[in-house]
């Protein structure tokens, strides 16, 4: 083998412009031998064997677990045939380390070593078995991760505007924890969707596994989504909280240290082309968790993606549950009365059976007239009476005669309902004018005890006793205060526990009203003054508990 540089390139080219020679053998007629020899030859390179011998090979095909075993010969066959020039995945050298008598330099011994494409070539394929048999997942831990990760860059970052100097070694770190992490996340997300869709569509192949496997996959759905829901909108706020320059001098910081290890004459380059790749892929991050006006987020695709396979499950799971136990939609039924109609033999039979099925028989009759119903109210008539003992059914004499019950003639007039209309109006209006006034008499002007109204005529009473229950309603065991709005708006009740105070009692003309004494505040939202009055509410709530404690204290002397 010649050393010559020019000679190993041209070497290079050479097997370069051939193809993909060391991927020939999968088509050849005994892939599946070859396949598990090159298997077993990576599992000796990664184990540092340097050379390998065809019946270290067969013993460990042996024990593989596939079928068929193959014999020491055939494994030689096939290294031997992986060795030749036209598919090069294996080096073949002579193995002259057993030779011990003259005849045994007329035998072919051989020892193996993969070749470098062979190598290649090998890596790919098991590559390529892993991501086509990988189901992915979705990734809950990993979005935590992020968000850790996004915190110390979003630290950094604040140190490094606020002028304190940052660890370099731990800002590249975190860098590449995060993009190794967003990388693992996104694909496995959607190799997660992929093969979701795959189980949605194929679910023919094992039904009872499929419905077995259901609740936990609809669980684990509804987890992560919630999590992406969660989790999404802290990571989209952390990206929001570091501003372009601070990524540029993230992505130049990385771009730095990675630039050291760079061989002499290309730091420069290395450097320019690693800090645009670092600004790529955040650019990449941000858009998948955070929404534009002109576009949504992938998280937000995702979120959505997942939503809809829940019902898609149970659209699966009804399907088979139809298929278990028969149809019973409309067709079916159809079908099944056409069976019916086939398998008799008479008109009468046919006719017997679309009244029994349909019960579209001759109309006996379109109405039911006073002395029918006085019969019928009689007789006590039940759902299973049988049509031929109950009453019979009196028909008009008109319908009848003309087959209809409408009056010929001229159409009546159109009646005028302008007076009902006012009166209408007018009760309305004296009911609303009531209630203004009811509610005018039940403000408080600000906080003041129940004990302390005067005495309220009934309409002011209804309305005060409604608000009161609302807001006791709303008033937990455990809280010393709670606030309620009437529907409209109007009103805002504002209640207060006094503790330790004397029973109330209100007095109304139709009887007296007793119970444990609050403070009570009535707002209109309405009036001016009442409304500054609110605005200052917080202001006048934190005095609230001293001002019951000195009533109670007035109260008891």
């Amino acid at each position: 083998m010649s050393d010559d540089p020019s000679t190993a390139a041209s070497t290079d080219a050479a097997e370069r412009r051939d193809g993909y020679g060391p991927f020939a053998y999968l088509s050849a007629p005994n892939a599946p031998l070859y396949r598990r020899v090159m298997r077993a030859m990576m599992a000796e390179k990664e184990r540092f064997t340097v050379h390998v011998r065809p019946e270290q090979v067969a013993a460990a095909l042996a024990g593989d677990g596939e079928e068929p075993a193959a014999e020491q010969s055939a494994v030689a066959d096939a290294m031997e045939r992986l060795a030749q020039p036209g598919w090069g995945n294996l080096l073949a050298f002579p193995d002259s380390s057993r030779v011990t008598a003259l005849e045994d330099f007329y035998r072919r011994r051989m020892l193996y070593q993969l070749s470098r494409p062979g190598e290649a070539a090998e890596r790919a394929l098991a590559q390529y078995d892993a991501a086509l048999g990988s189901r992915g997942a979705l990734q809950s831990v990993a979005l935590e991760d992020i968000v850790a990760l996004l915190t110390v860059l979003r630290d950094m970052a604040v140190a490094h505007r606020a002028g304190e100097p940052i660890d370099v070694a731990v800002t590249h770190q975190s860098l590449r924890s995060l993009r190794d992490r967003f990388t693992e996340l996104a694909e496995n997300a959607v190799a997660f969707m992929g093969s979701l869709q795959r189980t949605i569509d194929l679910h023919d192949a094992d039904a009872e596994a499929f419905v077995a496997y259901k609740e936990q996959l609809i669980g684990y759905l509804e987890r992560f989504i919630s999590d992406l829901l969660t989790r999404g909108a802290t990571i989209a706020q952390l990206l929001g909280e570091i501003p372009s320059d601070s990524v540029r001098f993230l992505a130049e910081t990385a771009a730095d240290r990675e630039a050291i290890d760079a061989a002499p004459g290309e730091e420069e380059t290395i450097r320019g082309a690693t800090r645009d790749t670092w600004l790529r892929q955040w650019s990449g991050l941000t858009d998948w968790f955070v929404s534009t006006p002109a576009r949504e987020s992938e998280a937000k695709l995702l979120r959505a993606r997942a939503r809809a396979a829940i019902p898609a499950l149970l659209a699966v799971v009804r399907a088979l549950h139809d298929r278990a136990g028969g149809r019973t939609d409309r067709s079916q039924d159809f079908l099944t009365l056409a069976e019916w109609f086939a398998s008799l033999h008479g008109d009468g039979d046919h006719h017997r059976l679309w009244r029994s099925a349909f019960g579209l028989a001759r109309a006996r009759h379109l109405s039911v007239t006073s002395e029918t119903e006085d019969a019928w109210a009689t007789a006590a008539l039940g759902s299973a009476t049988p049509w031929a003992d109950a009453p019979p059914v009196q028909i008009s004499p008109q319908l009848r005669r003309s087959g209809s019950y409408e009056r010929r003639g001229r159409s009546a007039r159109v009646s005028d309902r302008s007076a009902g209309k006012a009166m209408l109006a007018e009760r309305a209006r004296r009911e609303a004018e009531q209630t203004a006034a009811a509610r005018r008499r039940i403000l408080t002007d600000g906080p003041r005890p129940l004990s302390t109204f005067e005495e309220l005529d009934p309409e002011a009473f209804r309305l005060f006793l409604g608000l009161l229950g609302d807001a006791l309603s709303a008033l937990e065991p455990q809280a010393s205060m709670a606030q309620v709005t009437t529907s409209d708006g109007e009103l805002t009740v504002t209640i207060t526990r006094i503790h330790g105070a004397p029973d109330a009692t209100i007095t109304t003309p139709d009887g007296d009203l007793t119970g444990p004494d609050h403070l009570i505040d009535i707002v209109s939202a309405s009036d001016p003054s009442a409304r500054a009055a609110q605005t200052d509410r917080g202001a006048r709530t934190a005095h609230t508990d001293r001002g019951a404690r000195e009533f109670v204290s007035e109260t008891r002397t």
